[in-house]
This record gives C-alpha cells, sequence and structure tokens, in this order.
C-alpha cells in the first residue's frame, strides 16, 4: 500500500471509530415493574406497579425508603403510569428536585385499604403482612419507619390516613389528597343505601345499613383523637369545590390535630374532585415525602 493510500485509510478508520466510539453516558430515568403478589388471606394474587428511580439499577448495593402510594375508588395499580405521572416522577429525579425514593402502588378495588366489616375482604391484613414484607424483601429497601412512607387520594388518601394513624409506629410521614372524610355521617336507610351506587360500595365494606360503630373504629378521623402520632410527619389537602364535600372532613381532620397540638400541614386549594387536582397536588405530596426520608433535592 502507498504512502497516500495508508494515510487515507488511517484517515477513514479513525472517522470510524470515532463514529463507533459511545458519546457522553446519560442516566437512565428510571423505570417501573408491574407485577401481582400472591396473597393467601385475600385468596387471590393482588396487582402492584413500583417506581424505581434511576440509581435503582445504576447503584446495585444502594438501599432506599419506600412510599406506598394508594389510588382512588375507580382507581388501579397502574394509576401513576396511566396518567402520565410517571414522565413528571422521572424528570424530578433526572433534574434533582426530587430524591431517589421507591414508590408502590397496590391495586385496593374498592376495600377503602381496610378490613371489611363482614369479614370476608381482610385488606387491611393483606397489606401489612404480606404486601409491605413482600415488597420490603424483593426491592432493596431501607427498613424502618422514618424509611417509609404512605399517601393516596381520595379513597386512598382515606387509607393512607387509616393505616399511619392505626399503625403510626410502621411510617415516618404521611400525606392525603382530598381524602374521603366525612365529618357527620348522614343517616342512612337500607333502602336508601341500595339506591345510590356509592353508598353501595360504602356498604359493601362498612355494612348495609352502615354499622356507625365499625365506621368509627376505622375513620381516620376517630383515630386522629387517640392515637399516638408522635413524630409523624402528616399533610394533607383538598379542593375548596370538592365534588362530595371532604373540604369539611379535611377541616375537621386540622381542627382535631391543631387540638392536640399535633404537628401537620393543611391546605384548601381551589378545585374539585378530579385527576386536575391530584395531579398538581402530587409534586408537592412526593417533596413532602422526600423531605421527611432526610433527602436533598439537588441529590442526582
Amino acid at each position: 500500500m502507498s504512502r497516500g493510500r495508508r494515510a487515507i485509510f488511517t484517515l477513514a478508520l479513525g472517522l470510524l471509530l470515532l463514529g463507533l466510539a459511545p458519546g457522553p453516558a446519560h442516566a437512565a430515568p428510571g423505570r417501573a415493574e408491574c407485577r401481582a403478589v400472591p396473597s393467601r388471606i385475600l385468596g387471590h394474587a393482588v396487582p402492584y406497579c413500583i417506581l424505581l428511580p434511576p440509581a435503582y439499577d445504576s447503584r446495585k448495593s444502594r438501599r432506599f425508603p419506600v412510599l406506598y402510594f394508594l389510588h382512588g375508588l375507580g382507581g388501579n395499580a397502574e394509576m401513576l403510569i396511566e396518567s402520565g405521572a410517571m414522565m413528571d416522577i422521572e424528570n424530578a429525579w433526572e433534574s434533582g428536585r426530587l430524591g431517589q425514593f421507591l414508590i408502590v402502588t397496590p391495586d385496593a378495588d374498592t376495600s377503602f385499604y381496610i378490613n371489611s366489616r363482614d369479614g370476608r375482604d381482610r385488606y387491611e391484613d393483606f397489606f401489612l403482612r404480606e404486601f409491605m414484607p413482600f415488597i420490603e424483601t424483593h426491592y432493596r429497601a431501607l427498613s424502618g419507619r422514618r424509611n417509609r412512607g404512605i399517601g393516596g387520594i381520595s379513597m386512598g388518601g382515606y387509607g393512607a390516613l387509616h393505616l399511619a394513624f392505626a399503625h403510626p409506629q410502621l411510617f415516618g410521614s404521611v400525606t392525603a389528597s382530598s381524602a374521603a372524610l366525612i365529618a357527620s355521617l348522614p343517616h342512612v336507610t337500607a333502602a336508601g343505601a341500595r339506591a345510590l351506587p356509592m353508598l353501595q360500595v360504602i356498604g359493601g365494606v362498612f355494612g348495609s345499613p352502615l354499622d356507625r360503630a365499625f365506621w368509627d373504629r376505622n375513620d381516620p378521623l376517630h383515630l386522629a383523637r387517640r392515637a399516638n402520632l408522635s413524630g409523624l410527619k402528616i399533610e394533607f389537602d383538598c379542593g375548596e369545590q370538592d365534588d362530595y364535600g371532604f373540604e369539611k372532613g379535611a377541616e375537621e381532620l386540622d381542627r382535631i390535630l391543631a387540638a392536640r397540638h399535633i404537628p401537620h400541614v393543611f391546605h384548601l386549594y381551589p378545585g374539585g374532585h378530579d385527576w386536575p387536582y391530584f395531579a398538581a397536588r402530587l409534586p408537592a405530596a412526593l417533596a413532602f415525602h422526600s423531605r421527611a426520608f432526610g433527602m436533598k433535592t439537588s441529590e442526582k
């Protein structure tokens, strides 16, 4: 090969190698897994999704706090994925605006996240005895109360407050957006319950006609009056124009906690009971848990 042809070949090879060389490395944006956990308590597998932050795959020895985030009535385990909220969460992780922790969304049907009055649907037992242990042994989750938070919207807000207030030793932080809190229960007859679809759903969990003693034992408002909530970080909000009047229940919870001198954050915002309202409040709820986990927002 002549000197000139050798030079051309060397230049071409160099350009080819430059083209094949990897560019600057970019961190993965995080990912989601949607699977199911078997349950002996419920007698069937329960779907769940888990959002894994970027560092979960890039730092294999690292363990993470975990947030259990509960869907509302009519929702399911894919709530954050189907709504597009996962993309916003990934962007917050990548930009460092949100600390990196696991976000788990279990399916709960219409259970309100409690054991039903008739004992047929023991969702609370499943959640505490099977679901949480499954997640925290199958994924790299940090142990202990300070590394575990719970939050939710609507029915899921009720569930989050109920579980956090009934078992405060398990959770370090709780958030609820438009929680299904009812400040004053109306008197409902069996005929009236059959006439209203919403009351039929509630009746399937709390009894039909509604068992008020059972309601009180599970109601976050009643639990808040007597539970030892020391050290639990609490934040909740509701729309001023909530379609179901849940803002009255939120205001009552604020009064109960204030009377007991329990630190908490409460906001009423313009809005109704719908996904646009929930989506607008989600970043603040996640940031609240991030701070409760002791994470710096500059983390990447």
